[in-house]
């Protein structure tokens, strides 16, 4: 970029002019997906099994792993897998502060509540050494989210949890095909859970799954909002494997022991089985995209890439909401929202508020008595004030250090060199970005 030529907010011409928008389209939606809901809608399937018995089978396979299980939602997998992994009344769960609110809420409706830990300043991801100091006699579940598809750092994590003989509950919705150290991101845990919602990178419709090697885990999950499965003593005609075969579920089978119904609608089974089919590849274009724009950019004061290092054995699989880290220090103190807007005003794709961030900043979390317990629902069952560690979240709450770049689906070199541009263009002329 040449020194002369002026910012694009102060009149001078983008740096990346052409519209990125084809480059980030997603899904990919071909005739055979059609056909695949046409076939459901024309035999009236909808509301049936087959199709999402097939989708779980499929997708078990894709991870190597024994159970899968496909629900209405990533937020019904998660609650779920809580129930199933023991969370109940008063019990406490512990997650990042800084992931989407489904990752712990439906904690309250089990009774139970939330405990958040603080997240490493460099991958966003609950930070291991922030966990055990925060268990306590009720801790039931660690969930660690692999936020905007970086793999939490899951060896430690798993270690802790094992020491003191609790659950982790990888909220992997972010991070379809992602790898922690050549493992794939949901089989590292007890069990893991995934939105599968249209904006994901495994796009179906509105569905979740989660997956586990634990027949007890899964078949807790089962009875906890899939009656019609466990009415009959079989998954389906041609298969001989009971479903619920626990002594403590066998007397419920037939009733949704959570009272939900959580099944996963045929539409969504339908798309994602074909989805899935082509998924390695369109992830591993993702990655190319992705990759290839942090590259550009490696050399760049101010901006830190969201991404495992190369050498780790890990990777960010469909990279759903990529982020990057705002250094303002190295960019004369320039505000990450002025920097933002300097960038979009390039035809640049970035967004950052410079606002803190965090769950439980959030009346609902502080204050909001949603039962009529008389008191707050995050402490209406718990012996302690679990608020109290909120005070100790300082990363979560950092201001003006995330920001989301452009979600590249296809490696088109013309699109990213130019958004990259962008970047760059704004980043070694921070001190002409207008501040007021």
């Amino acid at each position: 970029m040449s020194d002369d030529v002026a910012l694009a907010i102060n009149g001078g011409p983008k740096a990346a002019p052409t519209d990125p928008g084809p480059a980030q389209s997603w899904p990919i939606i071909t005739e055979e997906d059609e056909k695949a809901v046409l076939e459901v809608l024309r035999r009236r399937a909808m509301s049936g099994r087959d199709v999402t018995l097939e989708f779980e089978k499929e997708y078990a396979e894709w991870h190597g792993v024994e159970y899968a299980l496909g629900h209405s939602s990533g937020t019904a997998a998660l609650q779920a897998a809580m129930w199933a992994c023991g969370v109940g009344i008063g019990d406490e769960i512990i997650a990042p502060s800084m992931t989407y609110w489904a990752t712990a809420l439906p904690v309250f409706s089990l009774q139970g509540t939330m405990v958040y830990g603080d997240v490493h300043p460099d991958t966003l991801t609950l930070d291991p050494e922030d966990i055990e100091h925060r268990i306590t006699e009720r801790t039931k579940a660690i969930i660690p989210v692999h936020l905007g598809g970086y793999p939490a750092d899951m060896d430690p994590i798993m270690e802790i949890a094992e020491r003191h003989g609790i659950k982790v509950i990888e909220d992997v919705s972010h991070a379809h095909g992602a790898s922690y150290k050549g493992r794939v991101l949901g089989t590292i845990g007890h069990v893991g859970c995934f939105s599968i919602m249209s904006g994901k990178a495994l796009a179906t419709g509105e569905g979740g799954i989660l997956i586990t090697n634990d027949r007890y885990i899964w078949e807790k999950a089962t009875a906890w909002g899939h009656h019609g499965r466990t009415s009959s003593i079989r998954w389906a005609a041609d298969m001989d494997e009971p479903v619920i075969t626990e002594p403590d579920l066998l007397p419920y089978k037939g009733m949704p022991m959570g009272g939900y119904k959580y099944r996963m609608h045929q539409l969504t089974s339908a798309v994602a089985r074909v989805q899935l089919k082509y998924y390695r590849p369109r992830m591993e274009e993702i990655l190319k995209a992705m990759n290839y724009f942090w590259d550009l950019l490696e050399d760049v004061p101010g901006l830190q890439a969201h991404r495992p290092a190369k050498d780790s054995g890990s990777h960010m699989g469909g990279w759903y909401a990529p982020r990057g880290i705002y250094k303002a220090e190295e960019l004369n103190g320039l505000p990450l929202d002025k920097y933002a807007a300097a960038v979009q005003a390039e035809g640049g794709v970035c967004s950052g508020s410079g606002r803190r961030g965090g769950l439980h900043l959030h009346p609902l979390m502080q204050t909001a008595d949603i039962y009529g317990h008389g008191k707050p629902t995050r402490i209406a069952n718990s012996e302690w004030d679990v608020r109290e560690g909120d005070k100790s979240l300082p990363v979560t709450e950092m201001e003006g250090r995330i920001y989301g770049i452009p979600w590249f689906k296809h490696y088109w070199r013309d699109v990213i060199e130019e958004q990259a541009a962008a970047y760059r263009k704004v980043a070694e002329k921070a001190d002409e970005v207008p501040r007021e």
